[in-house]
């Protein structure tokens, strides 16, 4: 099952030509795109399958969200209607061309459509397949939400987890479906809104999922305290900081190509959240 896009195949075979011909695309133009196992033509990204159940749900999900200011990587059908041919699906992202590679992110406006993307999934049922989900993200998850324990590397992060672990408290906000590294999936296009690429779902607080992408912001792109307390009005804001921060340290101890973020930005978002809890 894919635990994340971070956890791709380093260099992912080549679609066969009949699936590009299925989807559209033409086998002479393909390139590997970013990540490493996906490969793209023109606008159109073919990824391969792991889990059926999940992709299938995503492309359903996909299909018919509408968020307002915020596009979405819409799944392209085959020829004969089907979504997934031969192990691979395709969406349509980004075009293939100079003029339509992402500008840089604007934090405040990626924290924004994690509120409105969230507001979107208000109300769509757990799926099942995230019952089943293993791996090392869905360990961290149950580690920073206190369901699960397991001895974490300290040189790897696993120190400050424990360290900062003993601030936290009951919470009290629903779960629903929720976007597990919106940071990572939103591309910007010059004179365009946030483009979101992939998606990565959870069960867990809609604020939760929008404090990650602050936790990422400061770990991964040097965003400072104003983006922490620009949002403070969520509600348990500080409890669903600290569990993102929970989250991206228990990943980095368990296995740190997993979540490739620098250990000292995840220590210098942990040394800021541990201020407000």
């Amino acid at each position: 099952m894919r635990d994340t896009p971070s956890q791709q195949v380093p260099s992912a075979p080549r679609p066969p030509d009949h699936v590009c011909a299925a989807f559209g695309v033409d086998a002479e133009a393909l390139r590997p795109a970013a990540g490493g196992a996906e490969w793209q033509a023109g606008s159109i990204v073919l990824r391969p399958v792991s889990d059926k159940a999940e992709t299938a749900w995503l492309a359903r999900t996909v299909r018919t969200l509408d968020v307002p200011g915020v596009s979405l990587a819409r799944p392209v059908r085959a020829t004969d209607g089907r979504q997934i041919i031969g192990g691979w699906i395709a969406y349509r992202g980004l075009d293939d061309d100079p003029a339509a590679q992402p500008s840089p992110p604007r934090f405040h406006d990626l924290v924004l459509a994690s509120v409105k993307l969230h507001q979107a999934l208000a109300g769509i049922p757990c799926p099942e397949f995230l019952q089943r989900r293993y791996g090392t993200l869905a360990t961290a998850d149950r580690l920073a939400w206190g369901e699960a324990e397991i001895e974490l590397d300290e040189t790897a992060g696993g120190r400050w987890f424990e360290i900062l672990a003993a601030s936290l408290r009951p919470v009290t906000l629903p779960d629903q479906v929720v976007h597990g590294d919106l940071y990572r999936s939103v591309r910007w296009v010059a004179g365009k809104g946030p483009l979101v690429v992939d998606f990565v779902p959870f069960y867990r607080p809609a604020e939760w999922a929008t404090a990650l992408v602050v936790v990422d912001a400061v770990a991964r792109g040097g965003a400072g305290t104003g983006l922490i307390h620009s949002w403070s009005h969520l509600p348990e804001w500080s409890q669903m900081l600290l569990r993102a921060v929970l989250y991206r340290l228990a990943s980095h101890a368990i296995e740190p190509a997993a979540d490739p973020a620098p250990l000292d930005g995840l220590r210098r978002a942990g040394a800021l959240v541990s201020e407000l809890v």
